[in-house]
């Protein structure tokens, strides 16, 4: 008990005391404004201009001018594909992002196939955003350094795994300041990039010209061609991080599409514009490639090299480490839409249904400490390597991107008679769909040797994995089927014996009491109260019925959801009560909704022994006939808990097995 107490007061201090979800503004409260949104989700997008405009550059080989097709072709690719975003967030205002669309617009199967990859892929984000942070800040340390910073980035990892365990508008509140200074620290970049070439803009013209005059000459058309879809390919990791608005909905404040939508066009423009001005000022200032330094650290250096000592250094300082925080915060990408992700592949049973959970915080805590955990060895294997890791990275992204796009062609075309606009929508969707794919493939066959496959296994086995589960859940579904008889048996014996001339039961306060354990007016619940009947026989006078609704992330989604749990767990009590008086038993019902089945249980308790103080408590819990690991751990074991807990206080507490 001492343990527990010390568990807790520890657990309060470093993530917070608990919320109380009954107060209708608390979705107000928890929800992120489209400023707090365009941080939280969209410096993930704007995050990988810090790594993703430097990828494609370096594969110019030599060829530095043609960065500016790649700028121009980058730029327009990020606004299509955000364009194409919106359709979905109004297609689905729900949020779900690409595993929700590609689940309801082509199967579920390629559902899972989505949402397998966006897991990968998250789970690459923060791994990738904090080992490019560490990079950017040790860019300007001493080398002595350069040994401590994989445990600076498992640090970083730590320190946003508990950040979001409290909550996620504390997780992004302390980063907006940094934020802004990333936005603004790299505007005066490119705008003085460009501003300090506009007195030599005609050599600089013609020098522009000649270089492309020399490519195209030892190129040749095609080899240009090629050169410059390699580096657009290769630059892929800058489209990463444009879906999280549509799976973050849930977490938007409403009107939720029009929140989302803000954000979108602030994410969109932001990073277009980042990315083309960081590649022209590659080219203005002839940046090359320098060991130890990442290529945007060197266009700094070179930026302010005439700005004189002190000024020249501190901005570079600064601008460094706000590269390095905000590469932190677009790891909040990760924690924000993973665990959602997580969460809806559970509810559809692809994934264990605990990932759904939530905690006293109002999070989805077990999601974020997988996500977390996993990000974690994902460091420690690549050994915080962002060239690998980007491998990895721009891959997933775009299966999911993929899927997304032509999810939404075949809904256009199959909406072509109803939909006013239907063929401006396809051709933005095709437009995505037939750019996400080259970059898809093309990554695929550039990188698949370099450790493209590694990310293809991985989620290769997640997606076998959500099958085999998926699989055992119908199973156990089919089964619990046939206990479904009895609700049907119960309906019908309870109408022939109900007359409304027979007395109601009276309450009798000295008799012995059953309190039951249920989950619904189901097979399982009137399997116990049977159960209770057929061993006790008539010993138990009283009956009282108790259930939990359990708030998850199915359901919290506004004060209305959580009413409709509420007048559910309310009707769900009521029908055992009406069928135990129409049998002439003396019957109540507590019912209760919460993050923890346990300790609503706790809370009501009291009450129920100072009504009933000659009680025992009955649950009934599945026992599969040939048991195995996967049985434990994909099903609820909460009465085992019920169980402990009350045997603490000196309450009895029997479980009865239901056998399938």
């Amino acid at each position: 008990m001492a343990a527990n107490k010390v568990f807790r007061q520890l657990k309060t201090f470093f993530i917070g005391g608990a919320r109380d979800f009954t107060d209708h503004k608390i979705f107000h409260q928890l929800a992120l404004s489209a400023f707090l949104a365009w941080v939280g989700l969209g410096s993930d997008g704007l995050s990988s201009s810090c790594y993703g405009p430097a990828e494609a550059f370096q594969a110019l080989q030599g060829h530095p001018t043609l960065g500016i097709f790649v700028a121009i072709g980058t730029g327009i690719t990020i606004l299509i594909i955000a364009s194409s975003y919106s359709h979905i967030i109004e297609l689905f205002p729900h949020g779900g992002g690409g595993y929700l669309v590609a689940s309801k617009l082509l199967s579920p199967e390629m559902g899972v196939i989505s949402g397998s990859a966006l897991l990968i892929d998250y789970i690459l984000t923060i791994t990738i955003s904090i080992a490019s942070g560490a990079d950017a800040i040790f860019s300007f340390l001493p080398t002595g350094f350069i040994g401590y910073k994989l445990w600076f980035a498992v640090f970083g990892v730590f320190v946003l795994l508990l950040l979001n365990l409290r909550g996620i508008k504390e997780a992004v509140m302390p980063l907006v300041p940094v934020f802004l200074l990333f936005v603004f620290t790299h505007a005066v970049v490119i705008v003085y990039a460009v501003i300090s070439h506009l007195g030599t803009f005609g050599s600089v013209y013609h020098e522009t010209g000649r270089e492309l005059t020399h490519s195209f000459h030892t190129l040749g058309l095609f080899g240009v061609l090629f050169l410059v879809l390699k580096a657009y390919s290769l630059g892929a990791g800058t489209f990463t991080g444009i879906e999280a608005v549509s799976n973050g909905l849930p977490v938007l404040r409403e009107p939720k599409v029009a929140t989302a939508k803000k954000t979108m066009k602030y994410m969109a423009l932001s990073l277009s514009l980042t990315v083309m001005g960081l590649m022209m000022a590659y080219i203005l200032f002839d940046v090359r490639n320098s060991p130890g330094k990442t290529l945007n650290a060197i266009l700094f250096e070179s930026v302010t090299a005439s700005w004189g000592g002190f000024y020249g250094v501190g901005f570079v300082w600064i601008t460094l480490f706000s590269e390095a925080v905000l590469l932190f915060i677009a790891a909040q990408t990760g924690f924000l839409d993973g665990p959602r992700v997580l969460a809806n592949m559970a509810l559809d049973k692809w994934l264990p249904t605990r990932f759904a959970m939530l905690s006293d915080r109002l999070v989805t805590e077990k999601g974020i400490l997988v996500m977390g955990i996993a990000s974690l060895v994902m460091m420690l294997a690549s050994n915080g390597s962002v060239d690998f890791l980007i491998v990895l990275y721009s891959i997933n992204v775009f299966i999911t991107f993929t899927l997304s796009q032509l999810g939404m062609v075949k809904h256009w075309w199959e909406q072509r008679a109803t939909e006013k606009q239907w063929f401006k929508k396809l051709m933005i969707n095709g437009i995505g769909l037939t750019l996400t794919t080259f970059i898809l493939i093309s990554v695929l066959i550039l990188k698949f040797n370099e450790g493209g496959w590694v990310t293809m296994v991985i989620t290769g086995v997640l997606v076998l994995g959500a099958f085999f589960i998926k699989n055992h859940y119908n199973k156990t579904a089919s089964i619990l089927k046939r206990l479904d008889v009895i609700v049907e048996a119960a309906v019908l014996t309870g109408s022939d014996v109900h007359d409304s001339t027979t007395p109601a039961p009276l309450y009798d306060p000295k008799a012995k009491t059953a309190a039951i354990l249920v989950n619904g007016f189901n097979g399982l619940g009137l399997h116990t109260l049977f159960s209770v009947f057929r061993l006790f026989g008539s010993t138990y006078k009283n009956y009282v019925f108790v259930e939990i609704g359990s708030i998850d992330a199915g359901n919290f989604k506004g004060a209305d959801e959580i009413e409709n749990l509420g007048s559910f767990v309310r009707n769900e009590t009521s029908k055992y009560v009406d069928y135990m008086q129409d049998h002439g038993h003396y019957a109540e019902a507590y019912f209760s909704i919460g993050t923890d089945v346990v300790e609503e249980v706790n809370k009501l308790v009291p009450s129920i022994r100072a009504k009933f103080p000659d009680i025992v408590f009955f649950g009934g819990q599945l026992v599969f006939t040939n048991e195995t690991i996967m049985d434990r751990w994909l099903h609820n074991y909460t009465v085992f808990a019920v169980q402990q807990n009350l045997y603490l206080h000196g309450i009895p507490f029997v479980i009865l097995p239901v056998k399938v």
